[in-house]
């Protein structure tokens, strides 16, 4: 009896070592679109162009004024083209810039600049007016959306799985689904360039933007989370648009869960 207590004793044992090495499961969370239409706003900036700080903060700031997600996705892309001048940006990358550059083709701009804000696939030259950037949103969320968003998350240690389903209200050829993950609460202390001393704060800086991707099926993405990443400062923000003009259909945001 005594062995065969001494047995079970070891096996309970192993058994709670056993739970406590398992990693914890994924945490999940959903959201869908509404029944207005969200708009997309996004920023084109870098820590190497000295006109981009009071960009950075007006973007920044717009969830304090009530322009939250639920109003107006908003994403900062910060391009590679100033790095030359002596500042490397730590988020730039060069996927940003080739998109910059096609969107500004798509709608015939012949300038390519920052900070650049693109608000539902235009340029938009509003300046950082909130009396008219109002308009524009009221505006934007009182028309019915061409899309129905469907989110799913499942965040583990080092990933994010994005999972989207898209329902477009008509058929429209050409139609394409974007995945960005963005993290919030950065800042950066610069040396060098043109902004060389000041410390600069970001947020909405997309770290990975998947796609285009057909809306015929299920879109889906797995994010890689780096470890100099702050997962509670994490989202995943997803949006359809037609190709051929950049006009939003839909918009989706919705942060990361916690693990």
């Amino acid at each position: 009896m005594k062995l065969a207590a001494h047995v079970a004793t070891i096996a309970a044992i192993a058994t709670i070592a056993m739970l406590a090495a398992t990693p914890a499961t994924a945490a999940t969370c959903t959201a869908t679109s509404g029944a207005q239409r969200t708009a997309l706003l996004e920023l084109y900036t870098s820590e190497g162009c000295d006109s981009c700080p009071p960009a950075d903060r007006w973007t920044s700031a717009l969830p304090a004024r009530g322009f939250d997600a639920q109003r107006v996705v908003t994403l900062a892309y910060h391009v590679d083209y100033w790095n030359y001048l002596g500042w490397v940006d730590p988020f730039a990358q060069a996927h940003f810039t080739e998109r910059q550059r096609f969107v500004n083709a798509r709608i015939r701009n012949r300038t390519v600049y920052t900070p650049q804000l693109m608000l539902d696939g235009k340029d938009y030259r509003g300046g950082l007016s909130l009396s008219d950037f109002q308009q524009r949103i009221t505006t934007a969320n009182r028309e019915k959306p061409g899309a129905d968003i469907a989110l799913s998350l499942n965040t583990a240690a080092a990933t994010v799985d994005a999972s989207a389903q898209i329902t477009l209200h008509q058929k429209q050829s050409g139609a394409a689904v974007f995945l960005a993950l963005y993290e919030n609460r950065l800042a950066t202390q610069v040396s060098a360039g043109e902004n060389k001393g000041k410390r600069l704060e970001h947020n909405f800086v997309v770290r990975e933007l998947a796609g285009p991707f057909a809306t015929d099926a299920t879109v889906s993405h797995k994010f890689r989370v780096l470890p100099a990443w702050k997962a509670r400062d994490l989202s995943v923000a997803v949006f359809v648009q037609a190709a051929a003009t950049g006009e939003v259909l839909q918009a989706l945001a919705l942060p990361a869960c916690a693990g």
